[in-house]
């Protein structure tokens, strides 16, 4: 199976060098990239976006196989098809401002993470338990001439908070929502596959400037016995649940450089606050055992910065870097610091002026509390970290098919907190996949 992986990647880096003259969408969203559509059959899209509807059916698949170590080799596929529809009831009913939004999954395939590598963050951000299941249900309304928008319904929050936009080139998991805000929030947060309840308020003062508070329930799956997956105890994505402590986001977003320089970005500052209590990691001294905290927080950083731009009139292309930080304290959770960096390189190739090539490096670090406290007996603890390599390069085949290759490097999978990885040794992993899309 290992040599079936190889075969794959090398196929596909051939193939990506056959030049070619066609456009490919920019990712729209953090899990799965997008490309550009079948077309409009019997113009039926044409016809129902002028009364207001749009809709749009997407396939991405992951074959990926780690080649040496982690728990064990062998390969994975993962699918996820995801339909969608919005409705702008200003062309249906003339209702100014008003928008819903509703997506579906139907998810397939196993876990190479949870399976062979035993890794904090996931090869794949498609993977989840299989299942045919909503995602986001909301409508979202404008006011003041669009100053203010009001959204509100089952929400997913890593569709609007903690992006840089650079990282939709990634197939990990981590250059979306990260492994700290993945652990420290009850299963993830409302976040792919499990969207919550919630209300979502943006100020957009002007076009470089955006600020965003939601709140939403905290726990979208609510118990779960431990031999089940999450996925199995909100199967399909109906269970809106109201009554679980509250999680509250805020985001400022500043944009610059649009218009008038070659090199626009945005910084962008945030945070969470839980309101929840948690136990002590680890508490010291004794007297100090079974302490609770009040509430959970964590603050965040982001930059994406373009560095270099081709020259006026030239078809889209450029360099950018992304830089992310995440803290959270440490005496509540396993995971206190994260940060990733990257470059994203976009129409570097001769005539192949939208392919997108990515070099992404993730850091998880783990907080001393939690390594002491988890650790097995004897186990010694060195590297109370993970951090991952990821290098990829999404290639345009044609207008509606995206293939992209994928090499990724896992050093110490799952920091030292499992005791498997203590008493079995788990050891770096290197892991080789193509991601397929294919969009309508």
């Amino acid at each position: 199976m290992q040599s079936h992986i190889v075969i794959c990647c090398v196929a596909a880096c051939v193939a990506i060098f056959f030049p070619h003259r066609s456009a490919l969408a920019e990712p729209s969203h953090q899990r799965a990239g997008v490309g550009a559509g079948f077309g409009d059959p019997a113009i039926i899209r044409k016809a129902l976006t002028g009364r207001g509807l749009t809709y749009g059916l997407n396939y991405t698949g992951d074959l990926v196989g780690n080649v040496t170590s982690g728990a064990r080799q062998s390969a994975h596929y993962d699918g996820l098809l995801e339909l969608w529809a919005d409705i702008d009831f200003q062309k249906l009913a003339g209702w100014r401002g008003l928008t819903f939004h509703v997506n579906a999954f139907q998810i397939h395939g196993t876990s190479i993470t949870a399976e062979n590598i035993g890794s904090l963050v996931s090869v794949s951000n498609i993977e989840a338990f299989p299942s045919t299941r909503l995602d986001e249900l909301w409508f979202e309304q404008e006011l003041l001439d669009e100053l203010i928008s009001v959204r509100f319904g089952e929400l997913a929050i890593d569709s609007e908070f903690l992006i840089a936009e650079s990282t939709g080139v990634f197939i990990a998991s981590t250059f979306g929502w990260t492994t700290l805000t993945s652990d420290n929030l009850p299963y993830g947060g409302p976040i792919y596959p499990f969207a919550a309840p919630g209300v979502r308020v943006a100020l957009e003062p002007g076009n470089d400037v955006k600020l965003m508070a939601g709140i939403y329930n905290s726990d979208p799956i609510g118990p779960c016995p431990e031999d089940l997956d999450p996925g199995e105890c909100n199967q399909h994505g109906l269970e809106f649940r109201l009554k679980d402590p509250a999680l509250l986001l805020v985001e400022g977003d500043y944009g610059y450089g649009r218009g008038e320089s070659s090199f626009p970005g945005r910084i962008k500052l945030g945070g969470w606050y839980h309101f929840e209590t948690f136990d002590q990691q680890n508490p010291k001294p004794a007297s100090q055992r079974g302490r609770r905290h009040e509430g959970n927080y964590g603050l965040y950083a982001v930059l994406d910065q373009v560095v270099y731009r081709r020259s006026e009139g030239a078809e889209a292309g450029g360099v950018s870097v992304f830089i992310r930080a995440v803290v959270s304290p440490s005496d509540r959770n396993q995971i206190h610091a994260y940060a990733d960096a990257g470059l994203v390189l976009t129409g570097i190739v001769p005539r192949r002026p939208h392919d997108v090539i990515g070099i992404g490096v993730a850091y998880t670090g783990l907080s001393d509390e939690a390594a002491v406290f988890h650790a097995p007996p004897g186990a010694c603890f060195n590297q109370n970290c993970e951090a991952l390599l990821e290098l990829t390069y999404a290639a345009e085949i044609t207008p509606r098919w995206t293939l992209q290759p994928v090499v990724q490097y896992i050093h110490n999978p799952g920091g030292g907190l499992s005791e498997e990885a203590a008493e079995d040794g788990i050891s770096d992993a290197l892991v080789l996949g193509v991601r397929t899309m294919v969009n309508f």
